[in-house]
């Protein structure tokens, strides 16, 4: 773990904490491995029955840091006959394959990533003034961690075109009201909302909850294969002049000019 993540486990509970207040918890490659690493311990680990994610300060996470990602990339590279998979990617299938339950905690802030992982989240809790923004349009860039698949199921392709397609930022009342998060509660009480479900989860039959939860989302062949074609197009324009004149502008502080592209 870096201090950018912060993991403990009690109660049968891991809780990974992005801790990067100071930049709206905004993820790095090496934060994305932290956090991997993180629910891949929980996985192992006999003495957890559940993995709760939340973020510190105003923001649950902001999305990609743009400055690491436009310095890293976000595709698997080749090393010889070997293939190294990228941080981003392996939290992506860590937390659309993790046989543990989930458990989201959204206060604040959530962009991008900070959304679309929300669709693998088994129970999703929202702070009253959390907002949810997936802006991957404007920067260029598609949807990723299966969302493209996921979200149109949830919400329907009209409110899904909007999210994606528009970049609308919503509030958590109509992210529950679509079926985005299971409850919204006063930010005050969220942590230790959020707290008691996640022990109360940890509590109930291992077997029991893992099968269900298993049932409950036996897509992942579906899921898999979405993903890795998102990831192609995603890379493919992360090297585009729409990524860069996005980024650019999103630097310079000014509206992004895609007319002459």
């Amino acid at each position: 773990m870096t201090d950018l993540v912060l993991a403990e486990t009690a109660h049968g509970v891991h809780t990974l904490t992005i801790n990067r207040p100071d930049k709206k918890n905004a993820l790095t490659e090496a934060m994305y491995a932290a956090l991997a690493d993180g629910i891949a311990h929980a996985e192992s680990d006999p003495a957890v029955r559940v993995t709760r994610i939340r973020g510190t300060g105003g923001s649950f996470t902001a999305g990609n840091d743009l400055a690491d990602f436009a310095a890293q990339g976000a595709k698997p590279v080749s090393t010889g006959d070997s293939k190294v998979e990228a941080p981003v990617t392996r939290f992506l299938r860590a937390v659309s394959t993790t046989e543990k339950p989930l458990v989201a905690q959204v206060n604040g802030l959530a962009v991008g990533v900070g959304v679309t992982m929300l669709l693998h989240c088994d129970l999703v809790y929202a702070g009253e003034s959390a907002t949810f923004q997936a802006p991957f349009v404007n920067l260029g860039l598609v949807p990723e961690a299966a969302s493209s698949l996921l979200l149109p199921r949830l919400v329907g392709l009209q409110r899904a075109g909007e999210l994606f397609l528009l970049g609308r930022k919503i509030g958590s009342a109509e992210a529950r009201d679509m079926g985005l998060v299971a409850q919204v509660l006063p930010d005050d009480a969220l942590d230790a909302g959020v707290e008691a479900v996640a022990r109360e989860l940890a509590a109930k039959a291992p077997n029991a909850v893992r099968f269900t939860k298993g049932l409950l989302r036996k897509n992942h062949g579906e899921i898999a294969e979405r993903m890795a074609e998102e990831g192609r197009i995603f890379a493919a324009q992360l090297r585009s002049a729409e990524v860069k004149e996005a980024i650019g502008a999103f630097f310079e502080k000014r509206p992004a000019d895609f007319s002459k592209l």
